[in-house]
């Protein structure tokens, strides 16, 4: 079995890691844009036309499945992608975790990129889904551009700015940017309150893996050996991990099965 992940940087690495816990088995090939990144500014147009490039490369490779693991592609490219690359080629676009986190009973909050957040897409998602329930949109500028590059000190001002814009009685926070996942903890921390119960963060990456498996009829067989490679696409180039996905937990996770780039990496 081979699943393809896309996206415009490492936002893909908490889906990627996901599907290696469910299946390590699992031969994964990693297609990203570092030469067109970001997206979030770009129009829905060269979105479409950046994430069908991407798209490409990675169906190049012969995968039973692709995961759109990026946000701004799901919103913008995703019906292109399946036109393009379906229906012999399942594609799963990556959806912000609003419905389970309003099971919750809220009130909830919603972190995402300033250009999702108020746009009619989560808007729509907020009122199917979390109809009676609190939500606070939060935009969180920087953070995905400071995760894609590890950079610690800005990783750190744009989390606590953004919980600064967090309402403080959230019983849960939406991670709606992929690239977030990859920081969860520290977001949690920065939202916890003493005395408090601990805060639910809802990502999407455990969900869209699953869905690819049932997308190619695959079951978790998460006891399996740890055999899948990993092929890495940076623009459609054949590469390695750059070297701020082993700065994560989920780029360490992946770095058995293929060769990294070590250079400029630091241990923290």
């Amino acid at each position: 079995m081979k699943i393809a992940l896309m996206d415009v940087g490492i936002g893909l690495l908490a889906a990627a890691a996901a599907l290696r816990r469910l299946r390590p088995d699992a031969d994964l090939v990693l297609s990203s844009d570092p030469d067109g990144m970001p997206w979030g500014p770009r129009t829905p147009q060269d979105v479409t036309a950046r994430a069908l490039t991407v798209a490409e490369a990675a169906a190049a490779q012969h995968p039973d499945a692709l995961i759109v693991a990026c946000n701004t592609a799901s919103v913008h490219a995703l019906t292109a992608l399946r036109a393009r690359l379906g229906p012999d080629l399942p594609v799963i676009g990556t959806v912000p975790a609003i419905k389970p986190a309003a099971a919750c009973g809220g009130p909830i909050a919603v972190w995402a990129t300033p250009a999702t957040t108020g746009s009619p897409y989560q808007r729509g998602l907020i009122e199917e889904f979390a109809g009676g329930v609190s939500v606070t949109e939060v935009p969180c500028p920087g953070l995905s551009d400071a995760v894609e590059y590890a950079d610690d000190a800005a990783i750190g001002r744009a989390v606590a700015a953004a919980a600064a814009r967090t309402p403080e009685d959230v019983r849960a926070v939406v991670l709606g940017c992929t690239h977030y996942e990859l920081v969860g903890p520290r977001i949690r921390a920065a939202l916890q309150r003493p005395g408090r119960p601990p805060l639910a963060l809802y990502g999407s990456a455990d969900a869209v893996a699953a869905q690819a498996l049932r997308r190619t009829g695959e079951r978790p067989a998460p006891e399996g050996p740890a055999e899948g490679s990993l092929t890495v696409l940076l623009s459609g180039r054949q590469a390695v991990l750059p070297a701020a996905a082993l700065m994560y937990d989920e780029g360490r996770q992946l770095r058995a099965v293929g060769p990294v780039r070590r250079e400029a990496v630091h241990e923290r």
